[in-house]
């Protein structure tokens, strides 16, 4: 009798992989959901997305934008670009000069209120130190004594304010001149100086003649230091502390001054490795008391000292935490508040505090970027002595950015912070980013500031994106197969994108496709009380599209690889279906 031969055929179907880029196990050993490779996907809890784009925000700028400020007034927000040797205001399309006289635009920054109002403070480690005060920037003065005033001359609007002896001042400082007569000389400007003993201003109107009463003027300043060697600055317990560069010196103000008399502290005979202090954070723990906010000082050599008190004068309230040792910190913007904790960029990636000071360096697993942690502590290698660092979050979308300055461009290595999955964005070059309003991410490029995730299109054109999925054995590990089909079952708005698919076996990272380009193929939706009912497709919905591809592959485990093309489409990748045929052992 002749028997008919069994179908070996068989299917599975494998979830997206809402694990993320895996750049940490071995390809044996990642659980399926996870991924080789994740570039220009994001990971959520129920799917994986292709990344949105961007637009071009503000532009006119001219150069790279290496630093954004959000300026938070108590009634707006105000958008600044700091770009060569100019700031910019860029609420608007066409971004407008703001400052012009900065000698480098790799600013760090923070928002400080007291009684005066608003303010945005800003330092580089060149120039004197920046302000905002919610009208005009000015640099503060390395002095606050003002001298005494021999004449005031008018030629337009612009006066000329001649001093007995040498002011002392630069352009940029802000001075305030009061007492004059006529009273259009007196208030508040941003001087240019001419001489020694001059400088000018321009004024709203113009006097009626010279001065005939020349009264006084005072002078913003920070005294006992030079405030051009400052180069980070933060915010703790009502004090504005500014780290001075290539020392262990930290300096600190009066309590919600933004001048006067600065003192510091030296941490040279506290930090035991030598170095110098990159930055200074706030962090907020609880201690067993209650919440409190710990003053967190680090090296270059990735030492951390920490302090707790109000006043760093008085030794009863002044107290040493601790001092701990994690990785080197290769960067001034290594530190960032995140939820409940502080976040530090170190060569072993992004280390919430609250865990690391009770654990070990030698414990990577504490870190957020634990899943990728080769791949971060690779870039920190290649690529620490290159501007752009930074980390940020984007709450609207639950997304932890980190901004790496690869040598061919920048790249963003992005977690979803309720899964904690991480994936690889690309063709994004920003040099920074800030949030700005109530949902907004912006970021600076060159000669413009973009706005983040606000578009289905990279400035106009086509997002593509490259996944491969950690390899299965689809439970019979000990099984040759070959596989003959994939589908992926994608959900898309708007159109259908181009997408390839492709299969590798047994551990093979090298992606078999070519790259693809989009050729738009826009779905035709249903018009109301025309198109039938459970015929016509509806726009404003998510349209799921399951299409077989045939691949070719022979092996004990496969791993679909996707590349995709797409322009004004939201596109959605909830699992893949696989076919296959089962063979013998050998």
């Amino acid at each position: 009798m002749a028997f008919a031969k069994k179908f070996t055929a068989k299917t599975a179907s494998v979830p997206a992989p809402i694990g993320g880029w895996n750049a940490r196990d071995s390809l044996a050993q990642m659980a399926p959901t996870d991924a080789v490779q994740l570039i220009n996907f994001f990971p959520t809890p129920t799917d994986v997305t292709l990344r949105s784009g961007y637009s071009k925000y503000s532009t006119g700028i001219s150069g790279e934008v290496d630093s954004l400020m959000n300026y938070a007034g108590t009634t707006s927000q105000t958008l600044f670009a700091a770009a060569g040797t100019k700031i910019y205001n860029c609420n608007t399309s066409t971004a407008t000069e703001a400052f012009t006289s900065i000698t480098n635009a790799k600013l760090q920054h923070i928002n400080f209120s007291n009684a005066a109002g608003n303010f945005l403070i800003a330092c580089n480690g060149t120039d004197a130190t920046l302000i905002y005060n919610g009208t005009v920037w000015f640099k503060i003065a390395t002095t606050s004594t003002a001298q005494t005033i021999s004449s005031i001359t008018r030629s337009g609007t612009t006066a000329t304010l001649t001093t007995a002896v040498a002011h002392g001042l630069v352009s940029g400082n802000y001075v305030t001149i009061s007492g004059a007569t006529p009273s259009g000389f007196n208030g508040s400007y941003v001087i240019t100086v001419t001489g020694v003993t001059t400088f000018t201003y321009v004024m709203a109107t113009t006097p009626a003649n010279n001065a005939t009463v020349v009264g006084t003027y005072t002078v913003l300043g920070i005294t006992g230091v030079d405030s051009s060697t400052f180069v980070s600055v933060n915010l703790f317990k009502n004090r504005l502390y500014f780290t001075q560069k290539n020392t262990m010196k930290v300096w600190y103000l009066g309590v919600n001054a933004i001048s006067g008399a600065a003192n510091y502290l030296d941490f040279g005979g506290i930090a035991r490795n030598g170095g110098f202090l990159q930055a200074m954070g706030t962090w907020t723990l609880d201690a067993g008391q209650g919440a409190d906010d710990y003053a967190v000082f680090v090296t270059n050599m990735g030492e951390i000292i920490v302090y707790n008190g109000t006043d760093p004068t008085d030794a009863t309230t002044w107290l040493l935490k601790g001092v701990w040792q994690l990785g080197q910190v290769f960067s001034r913007r290594c530190f960032f508040k995140f939820a409940g904790d502080l976040l530090l960029l170190t060569q072993d990636g992004l280390v919430p505090l609250a865990s690391a000071l009770q654990s070990s360096r030698l414990d990577p697993r504490i870190n957020l970027t634990d899943k990728i942690y080769y791949a971060v502590s690779q870039a920190a290698t290649d690529y620490s002595d290159n501007f752009g660092w930074q980390i940020n979050y984007f709450a609207s979308q639950n997304m932890l950015i980190l901004n790496i300055p690869v040598t061919a461009g920048i790249e963003q290595y992005v977690m979803h912070t309720i899964t904690k999955s991480w994936a690889r964005f690309i063709n994004i070059q920003a040099y920074c980013f800030e949030v700005s309003g109530a949902t907004g991410m912006y970021f600076g490029s060159d000669g413009y500031v973009g706005k983040f995730w606000d578009t289905n299109a990279d400035n106009g054109g086509n997002i593509t994106a490259t996944a491969q999925q950690a390899y299965s054995y689809f439970e019979t590990p000990g099984q040759l197969k070959r596989f003959t089909l994939v589908r992926p079952i994608l959900q898309s708005t708007g159109g259908i994108p181009t997408v390839l698919c492709g299969l590798s076996v047994d551990f093979d990272t090298q992606s078999q496709l070519g790259a693809v380009s989009f050729n738009p193929s826009i779905l035709s939706t249903g018009v109301w009380d025309t198109g039938k009912w459970d015929a016509a497709i509806w726009g404003g919905g998510l349209t799921t599209t399951k299409i077989w591809q045939g691949v070719s592959g022979l092996g004990f485990a496969g791993s679909i690889n996707i590349n995709v093309a797409s322009q004004g489409i939201e596109l959605h990748w909830a699992s893949t279906d696989y076919v296959m045929e089962a063979g013998g052992v050998l």
